[in-house]
């Protein structure tokens, strides 16, 4: 019998129409609270922020530079699986049985193996990814809370969300700017290196501080996804 699945408060279904439900229990009054402050409104397109960051365009650069390197590699081992298939088709008369099964053996054990390895190759490519674009989304934050703080505003909603935007709302160019002249690069793992490996090279190296390269020990760096839908690495 299956398990029964836990459903939240908006994934329960109501009961049947003529159910009856129990008394509704009595709602106390609640004390008044403060009022919030008078909304003072700032735009941003995050999109275009990281479209147009210097440190951004670095790490698509070279980020799509190993994925196009990975898929070379990845169409050159392909072409010798074929290579090797048919050359295994063209000897099936000379060889023996023993003979033809361990030369199948060894190509199954090579294409086991080569999609091992671009696997993983993928995923250091994607881990390396977050990494040096969760340096830009970190940054972003602090810079939209600054730039809204500098010009009073106390609500900074996405363009998506709003239908009508005037210039003077719109905090876009300005938090760019500021991205750009604080943060113009950011740290790109080496190419092939998990992020467990080179968070021990950060500790050894000393370029986290003495207050953050404990922090480093090996599985500790964390990634988290870029900011808005912007072109990915």
């Amino acid at each position: 019998m299956p398990e029964p699945v836990a459903q939240g408060p908006d994934q329960i279904e109501p009961p049947p129409p003529n159910m009856p439900m129990p008394p509704m229990p009595t709602l106390p009054p609640l004390p008044p609270g403060s009022p919030p402050p008078a909304a003072v409104i700032g735009v941003i397109g995050v999109p275009e922020v990281m479209r147009a960051s210097t440190a951004g365009a670095e790490v698509e650069k070279v980020i799509n530079e190993r994925r196009e390197k990975l898929q070379q590699d990845a169409q050159k081992e392909q072409a010798l699986w074929r290579d090797m298939q048919q050359s295994l088709l063209n000897q099936a008369k000379t060889l023996t049985p023993e003979q033809g099964r361990a030369r199948e053996t060894e190509l199954r054990n090579r294409v086991d193996n080569a999609q091992k390895v671009f696997r993983d190759r993928n995923t250091i490519i994607q881990q390396a990814a977050q990494y040096s674009l969760s340096q830009i989304e970190r940054v972003l934050i602090q810079l939209v809370q600054e730039v809204a703080k500098s010009r009073g505003m106390n609500v900074v909603l996405h363009r998506t969300q709003v239908a009508l935007n005037t210039q003077e709302f719109d905090i876009t160019d300005a938090v760019t700017a500021q991205l750009n002249a604080v943060l113009p690069h950011v740290v790109i793992p080496p190419d092939g290196m998990t992020l467990t490996d080179f968070a021990r090279q950060l500790a050894a190296s000393g370029a986290l501080g003495p207050t953050n390269a404990a922090a480093a020990a090996p599985g500790s760096i964390t990634t988290t996804p870029a900011p808005g839908p912007r072109r990915q690495p």
